[in-house]
């Protein structure tokens, strides 16, 4: 437990801040379920589109620093790549 003002402050701010991350993340993972439930409906087009709208998600998370920039890269090429090999 902290002692000190300063630490029981500190304490409080990183509790506030826990849960924003955490609502962030969530908000990257319902981004990441779109694009892929639009790739598993197997509409090239509607994938796409859905694709271009997360992206900007993904990315404004990564400068966030919520989830490493190589980790926000890495999904939205899976992603690229996922809708490239559709029929």
């Amino acid at each position: 437990m902290a002692n000190t003002a300063q630490a029981r402050k500190r304490a409080r701010q990183g509790e506030v801040r826990r849960q924003h991350n955490a609502s962030l993340k969530s908000s990257l993972r319902t981004a990441l379920k779109k694009v892929k439930k639009a790739i598993a409906g197997g509409d090239k087009a509607a994938a796409t589109r859905s694709s271009k709208a997360q992206q900007s998600v993904i990315d404004r998370i990564a400068d966030k620093k919520v989830v490493h920039k190589n980790t926000a890269s890495r999904n939205k090429t899976r992603l690229a790549q996922a809708i490239k090999a559709m029929p």
